[in-house]
């Protein structure tokens, strides 16, 4: 009866409620617009920077040919450049041996000295004095070539020659670091060049690559009574080595087409001396800047080809670099 009186005192005019509303189902693979535009612009820049790659290759390598076609000597191993000439007769051995030495000199200085400063910033130095010494190393990457060729010129070389001197008295027996008193613009100049030109670089990839190193391995080194030189050789430079040679690499590569302070410093022969310390050598990106200006035709054609060895040798560098990184995802 109590059931029945209450159902009867519910107001008759309550509004029906709603049905819930059936959830909205996306249609499987639509794509909006936005995306589809940025999927579309993302892909051509990326074509286009493939079709710009493949014109350079193919307009080096059409010119190449023509000035190999008319060369008396032999590409590779002629001690000689004499493009201008009737008949012409040149070769890239002594640009390929002054590139590949003053790089591997600039590499052997620039990376121990990087390595150093990057573990300094990132695990030694207080967080007030760390900020602006990251800063002052990131700048030092933005200063034109030629600005590190002019110090180079005006003070770097006038004051090699006591040091020179220094290398001669003890390892000068050894023939390659044999100085027979003259200007010191030579490979080994370069080097040094090269390697401070390249130390921002290979520190600034080399720092965020230690940054990254899991603060639970050095805690856990730490608090079993490990060193911070042993937390480091432990945890830090293992988890950085790939990071650090891929690094390396790429400063490497700035260093085989570096022009303008090369050009700057450099005495172009095309002699290879025995010692490091004598003038003379050349460097593929430094005969080109020097004598493209003077030279004709057939000329210009040999200078574009030897521009084609650095030109693949560079990808080639980069591409291990690419590789190096791929390994792990983390800095790909």
């Amino acid at each position: 009866m109590n059931d029945i009186d209450i159902a009867d005192s519910a107001p008759a005019d309550r509004p029906p409620q709603p049905a819930p509303a059936a959830p909205v189902q996306a249609t499987k693979g639509t794509v909006r617009p936005g995306d589809r535009i940025f999927l579309g612009l993302s892909r051509g820049s990326g074509l286009l920077l493939l079709v710009i790659m493949a014109a350079i290759a193919v307009f080096l390598t059409v010119r190449a040919t023509h000035a190999l076609s008319e060369d008396e000597g032999n590409f590779f191993t002629t001690f000689e450049w004499s493009a201008n000439t009737d008949p012409p007769v040149f070769g890239i051995a002594v640009l390929a041996f002054g590139t590949v030495v003053s790089s591997l000199i600039a590499m052997v200085i620039a990376v121990p000295v990087a390595v150093g400063i990057a573990l300094f910033i990132s695990h030694y130095a207080p967080r007030k004095l760390a900020a602006p010494l990251s800063y002052v190393i990131d700048l030092l990457a933005a200063v034109p070539s030629i600005v590190y060729g002019l110090w180079g010129a005006l003070f770097l070389v006038p004051h090699l020659g006591g040091f020179y001197s220094w290398l001669d008295d003890y390892f000068g027996w050894t023939g390659v670091l044999a100085y027979h008193d003259g200007a010191a613009r030579s490979l080994f100049t370069i080097g040094i060049l090269l390697a401070i030109m390249i130390l921002p670089i290979v520190t600034s990839v080399s720092r965020e690559v230690f940054r990254q190193a899991p603060k639970m391995h050095e805690e856990a080194a730490l608090a079993l009574g490990a060193t911070r030189w042993e937390v480091i050789r432990m945890s830090v430079l293992p988890f950085g080595r790939s990071g650090v040679i891929s690094a390396s690499m790429l400063g490497l590569g700035r260093a085989l087409g570096e022009t303008m302070a090369v050009a700057t410093v450099l005495s172009p022969s095309f002699l290879i001396s025995k010692s490091l310390l004598d003038p003379g050598g050349g460097t593929f990106a430094q005969n080109i800047a020097s004598s493209f200006k003077e030279s004709g035709e057939t000329g210009k054609d040999a200078l574009i080809a030897s521009g084609l060895v650095l030109f693949v040798l560079t990808l080639l560098v980069n591409g291990a670099a690419r590789m190096i990184i791929a390994r792990r995802k983390e800095y790909s």
